[in-house]
């Protein structure tokens, strides 16, 4: 069986990772559909409005065959982590190709821009260097290095965020020596962040959530998702009475930001020498999360890596935890599956190189020990029992099943 793998954090799923689903499957011609998902925190540094197993019904409900989960140490990363840690589980479920969302829409320059900074690896490097010395952020660094380079008309805009994760795609199945094929489907309007509502009954996650927000009721989100997403939703709401947002997690991480010390706090994982005091003392004063992080914004640090930083140490995620990981995943955690994807993992488990896990309790649990401490605090802003019920869910919760 052919299978196209996708990477996404659906939060949550809309018409645009609908159509995307659907062409991934028509362009690279295959039967299965595999997503790797990030968990109940994302890759930028937020927690998900809905937990990781609302997402995995939603996708399963939309036509997502397979749905596993991208372990913390790699969901919460900087993208070049984010993409490696994707592209090896997807890897390793033995999926034929890879299909992304790019502001390109054409695969060809991603390959001939890997080439590009092969060739000129030193320079772009040096350049990296030089601008992060003059106090720019790593991805500005990144980009302004990139600019730098002599390039042709061939080369793909690494300006734009979601051609960067698509050639960080590419770039670590070429580290992993993968066979993988790559496809891409141009983005459809609504570009990753963007806060508009458009016409067209395409909006962006980011627009939906701020939707939610400011009006207090889904009816507004309907035309922008599938029925089985605005269904999913309210089950949510009914189940937990709450939709997540980094608000909620402010009394918890402004509590271990002012209590701890400077030395704990520099063992947290991606924080710099000196970011400490200023953390410290930004706790002690802002009124919520928003004006914290406008407190602790400079031109170094992007929003971003900060609340990324902020998740980390929310979970008291250390730079000896993540290192204990190691550069990979070391299992396939499954979230759900439909029967066109219980058939495949049936055609292809007896050769996979990682462990399938489908419940936590049949599995080494210092391997899973980052995961099961995300979910512990993930679920903390919820009132019993829906909190004592969302994280059983992470011992006892076996694969969503979609026929």
């Amino acid at each position: 069986m052919k299978s196209v793998g996708i990477v996404a954090e659906y939060n949550p799923f809309h018409n645009g990772h609908l159509y995307h689903l659907s062409q991934s499957k028509e362009v690279s011609k295959s039967e299965v559909a595999i997503v790797v998902m990030s968990g109940n925190f994302l890759q930028r540094g937020e927690p998900a409005i809905v937990s990781k197993w609302a997402r995995t019904k939603m996708a399963l409900l939309a036509g997502a065959d397979i749905v596993i989960e991208l372990p913390y140490a790699f969901a919460v990363q900087k993208a070049e982590t984010f993409a490696l840690g994707s592209v090896y589980l997807l890897d390793a479920l033995k999926c034929s190709s890879i299909c992304f969302g790019s502001e390109s829409g054409s695969i060809d320059p991603f390959l001939h821009t890997m080439e590009l900074l092969k060739e000129q690896e030193d320079l772009y490097n040096q350049k990296i260097k030089s601008y992060i010395k003059e106090g720019v952020s790593y991805p500005k660094a990144l980009s302004l290095a990139f600019s730098d380079l002599e390039k042709n008309k061939d080369s793909v805009d690494l300006s734009m965020p979601n051609n960067i994760l698509g050639y960080h795609y590419i770039s670590a199945a070429d580290k992993l020596n993968s066979s993988m094929q790559f496809f891409t489907i141009k983005r459809n309007t609504a570009e990753h962040n963007d806060q508009t509502i458009h016409d067209d009954r395409i909006a962006s996650a980011t627009s939906i959530r701020k939707l939610i927000r400011e009006e207090g009721n889904l009816n507004r989100m309907r035309p922008y998702v599938p029925e089985s997403t605005f269904a999913e939703m309210n089950v949510y709401y009914n189940t937990y009475g709450h939709f997540h947002d980094w608000e909620d997690y402010w009394p918890y991480l402004q509590y271990r930001l002012i209590t701890m010390g400077e030395e704990e706090l520099n063992q947290m994982y991606d924080i710099e020498e000196g970011l400490p005091y200023r953390l410290q003392k930004a706790a002690q004063t802002a009124e919520n999360f928003q004006s914290f992080m406008e407190l602790i914004k400079t031109k170094r640090y992007t929003w971003t890596r900060l609340q990324r930083i902020c998740t980390h140490a929310l979970t008291n995620t250390s730079k000896a935890d993540i290192k204990s990981v190691g550069e990979t995943p070391g299992y396939i955690r499954l979230l759900g599956m439909s029967a066109n994807g219980r058939e495949y993992l049936n055609k292809v488990k007896k050769d996979l190189s990682l462990p399938l896990v489908s419940t936590v309790s049949s599995f080494p649990q210092d391997l899973l020990a980052l995961d099961r401490k995300a979910a512990l605090v993930y679920s903390q802003v919820l009132k019993e029992p829906a909190r004592s019920r969302l994280l059983s869910m992470e011992y006892a919760q076996p694969p969503i099943m979609a026929d």
